[in-house]
């Protein structure tokens, strides 16, 4: 076909990602009928199994769900924005129409190696039984009886005190460093167990390899900001790139005979949107003149010239454009930079973080807009905020993007706080603070979005896209052409729509055979 489709992306666009966007939702929601049950009655049958009347009846289940589905279409894909089926045929084709192949010799030097590294982990801590390590009461009791008090923290989805044994929890990785070495070799083994998702990961690829050429599973619309997201149990988005052999996953990833790929990322997309949407027009400048922002910050912050700037120094600098544009107040600031392996004492942090505030009064502007726009929205008016781009719409209690689709916060709310009214909408997860910097962060992450599903058809012109993480599109090209298609996808990456302008936007990009390569 021309153009493939599909009801379930459109749905989830049209009406957010926490409503139920299933045919028979949708069907319901829609009133165009009912999706029958008749499949209940065929589990675990076989085509013989059925009687005629059985299968007539199975039949008719069919024609009905390919029924509904098209009177859906009719109904939902009329004022659809037209770009955004373009985008949706674009994001079906990488799995329906696949050109990446996979590596199967390195996918299986590789698991052997992972299996053999798990091991010698399991076998240096002393544990036989290797489902123990995996119990967290288990787990705790371990640590207990090495005369360690297993750490904890407050679960974000219940309110409750749960341990703290997640990789990226602070506490948990102090015990890498224990003085008792029993200690080290048994969170060690714990660690290693927890990324068994490398082998399952690598498993799949392998059996997808032997099967063919690898069909790209990537979510439309799969974020509350409308950005991609990985799908089909092997989250192609989230592929690992640390650690001796954290690109082996993605050097299995190759261009078929004849062709490379490019992989073009965008520079700071969400730090120059935010910029520019906040009208700070000094570090717009900035951006615009290829000036190193984050050595203008550490300079800030440091009190010192540009070019006396140090590696580690910029580092910070880097950390607060990045991390402080949200409104991140001082104890997340420190705790992010000791979570990069950068330890500052709490004062130091909320000095860095009130010259950011200082040197970007804008931005500060920009949060408290929002903030009030949020108390608007929940009384169901309509306003424009920021340069005006995006519009909070109290009809649908959403706000419009440029892309004409509508950034939803179901059944927004306001109650007294203790240091005001706090407003909250609801979720899959359950109800969710929103304030003014995190509406911020949803506007910037879903306008950056808008411009790369921009660009990405600019790019799908003349060279296919294969793959899109985060910020950056994968194409594939002929080697005949490799420097022009480079060329022209780096001047796709810095197109700046019509409705954008003024954004100073960037690119850059790498060339190899293997996808892991190109970086």
């Amino acid at each position: 076909p021309r153009v493939w489709a599909d009801t379930l992306c459109i749905a989830r666009a049209l009406h957010g990602v926490e409503v139920g966007g299933s045919l028979a939702a949708l069907a319901d929601r829609y009133g165009v009928g009912k999706k029958g049950d008749e499949i209940l009655n065929a589990v675990a049958k076989r085509r013989l199994d059925f009687t005629d009347e059985e299968l007539d009846k199975y039949g008719d289940y069919c024609i009905n769900d390919v029924e509904l589905t098209y009177k859906l279409f009719g109904l939902m894909g009329a004022g659809f924005p037209r770009q955004e089926l373009k985008l949706i045929d674009r994001t079906l084709r990488m799995f329906i129409h696949p050109l990446l192949e996979l590596d199967t010799d390195l996918l299986e030097d590789h698991l052997h190696d992972t299996k053999k590294a798990k091991d010698k982990l399991l076998s240096d801590s002393g544990v036989e039984d290797k489902k123990e390590l995996m119990s967290n009461p288990k787990f705790a009791e371990m640590l207990k009886n090495l005369g360690v008090e297993p750490p904890m923290k407050t679960s974000l989805t219940t309110g409750k005190e749960t341990f703290a044994f997640a990789k990226t929890d602070e506490a948990f990785k102090a015990l890498q460093q224990h003085e008792d070495s029993r200690v080290q070799l048994l969170v060690a083994a714990r660690l290693g167990l927890k990324s068994t998702l490398e082998e399952t990961r690598t498993q799949r690829f392998i059996d997808i390899s032997k099967r063919g050429t690898m069909p790209v599973p990537v979510k439309y619309y799969a974020a509350h900001t409308g950005r991609w997201g990985g799908d089909d149990k092997i989250n192609i988005q989230n592929l690992p790139s640390r650690g001796p052999d954290g690109k082996k996953l993605k050097k299995s990833i190759v261009a078929p005979d004849g062709y490379m790929l490019v992989d073009c990322d965008s520079s700071q997309i969400e730090a120059r949107v935010l910029a520019w949407f906040a009208g700070q027009d000094d570090l717009t400048q900035a951006f615009r003149d290829k000036e190193d922002v984050y050595v203008k910050m550490a300079a800030r912050i440091y009190n010192i010239p540009e070019d006396q700037v140090t590696k580690d120094q910029r580092f910070v600098g880097k950390t607060t454009i990045l991390g402080a544009g949200y409104g991140m107040g001082a104890v997340r600031f420190q705790e992010q930079l000791k979570t990069l392996g950068r330890s500052i004492p709490a004062e130091e942090a909320r000095r860095i973080i009130n010259i950011y505030r200082e040197a970007n009064w804008k931005i500060g502007h920009v949060w408290r807009e929002a903030q009030n726009m949020v108390a608007y929205l929940a009384k169901g008016d309509s306003l424009q905020f920021g340069n005006g781009v995006v519009t909070a719409v109290g009809s649908v209690t959403g706000i419009k993007l440029p892309s004409g689709l509508v950034m939803r916060y179901e059944d927004l709310k306001g109650a007294q706080g203790e240091k005001g009214v706090e407003y909250t909408y609801q979720t899959r997860k359950g109800r969710t603070r929103l304030y003014g910097g995190k509406v911020i962060e949803n506007v910037c992450q879903a306008v950056a979005r808008c411009i790369i599903g921009e660009q990405m058809l600019l790019i799908a012109k003349k060279y296919p896209p294969v793959l899109t993480v985060h910020d950056s599109i994968v194409a594939c090209v002929s080697e005949k052409e490799v420097e022009e298609a480079q060329t022209y996808i780096e001047g796709c990456m810095r197109y700046v729509p019509t409705w954008a302008e003024g954004l100073p936007l960037d690119c850059e990009s790498g060339v190899a055979k293997s996808y892991g390569d190109c970086e």
